[in-house]
């Protein structure tokens, strides 16, 4: 405990630097283990990690401990994940995809000047116990801890009159919450929550969505903190589209099919909404690629993005048609990338 106190001032001492610190222990058979650290600018991907999501990895020392440091984040506060990959190597592609029940993980808020320790707990459960120079950092164990107790009640009282009682109740108490947290990340935290059509929530929402002005205030909120990120955009688009439904239900008459026109309007929102995650990424790739790629493979990387073959690449630099190949699966590896697609 003494060692984390030190740690923690003395990282602390650099904040003013512009750079971050995030670090922690977890149990000593974790030797060798990776951490993966994650930016979460969609929040309907913060469940389970992701490839595209992925901007620094680290493994676990023979003590337990992990350390990410730098100043390539953003100034502005963001969602982070810190995953720690139980994996064996021959389930890793299975982690990837959400399905190893080893792996553990949390979502924080912080930016490119904060400190955070994630120490093991009294408990020894490992990243459930944020300390940050960020006051917003450890806000998603708090609303995850509301959300435990929401589940809870719902599950003692299962009737359709308790259902929709505890609904207005839960939805308030949440949105209260978020609204008083004043950090709209967490009030998105929450939105993802209760407006997921794989929840039971979802329908309440609907119905919630349609008076409440709560949706309205969350979306000037955003514009207002965060005008120009990719989330303020997909929430705009998803609110739109999900108040269009609304109003076509409610010219229909209720439980009425919605027309053609309705969903194909819902489609082009998505596909907008895409269209930015998409655009966003490039110019990510854009950025990583000269920091980690060979020379060589900077080039061939190049000739990639003008729409070159692997024969017109092999002939402009001289080199074997499998020389070319060998460089391009370096490339998809580093990059996190899974077709050519994803360059051009």
């Amino acid at each position: 405990m003494r060692i984390f106190i030190f740690l923690f001032i003395l990282l602390n001492a650099f904040t003013g630097l512009g750079q971050y610190h995030f670090s922690g222990q977890v149990s000593k058979e974790n030797e060798g283990r990776v951490i993966y650290l994650s930016l979460i600018e969609d929040y309907r991907k913060s469940s389970r990690i992701y490839l595209d999501q992925i901007i620094q990895k680290t493994l676990v020392d023979s003590l337990g401990y992990f350390q990410f440091e730098g100043n390539n984040l953003l100034a502005d506060n963001r969602v982070y994940q810190l995953h720690l990959d139980g994996c064996s190597d021959e389930l890793k592609a299975n982690h990837f995809l959400g399905q190893c029940d080893n792996s553990e993980s949390v979502l924080f808020i912080a930016n490119n000047k904060d400190t955070l320790q994630f120490p093991t707990s009294f408990e020894n459960q490992a990243l459930c116990t944020i300390t940050s120079t960020n006051s917003k950092s450890s806000i998603f164990l708090d609303i995850d801890a509301l959300k435990e107790e929401m589940i809870f009640e719902f599950m003692d009282y299962t009737s359709e009159s308790s259902t929709s009682l505890n609904s207005k109740k839960w939805f308030n108490i949440l949105q209260d919450f978020a609204e008083k947290s004043d950090e709209p990340l967490a009030e998105l935290y929450i939105y993802d929550f209760l407006s997921d059509r794989k929840n039971e929530t979802h329908d309440y929402y609907m119905v919630d969505l349609e008076s409440n002005t709560y949706y309205s205030k969350l979306w000037i909120r955003l514009l207002n903190k965060y005008p120009n990120a990719s989330f303020t955009k997909q929430y705009e688009n998803e609110h739109r589209a999900d108040k269009l439904i609304i109003e076509k239900e409610s010219k229909d008459g209720n439980n009425l099919p919605i027309s053609y026109f309705a969903y194909l309007l819902l489609g082009l929102l998505i596909l907008q909404s895409g269209y930015h995650v998409i655009k966003n990424r490039k110019r990510k790739i854009d950025k990583l690629a000269p920091k980690i790629l060979t020379s060589q493979e900077l080039k061939i990387f190049d000739a990639m993005r003008k729409g070159k073959t692997n024969k017109e690449i092999a002939s402009s630099l001289f080199i074997s048609l499998s020389t070319v190949k060998t460089h391009i699966n370096s490339i998809y590896k580093k990059l996190n990338l899974e077709s050519r697609k994803d360059i051009e």
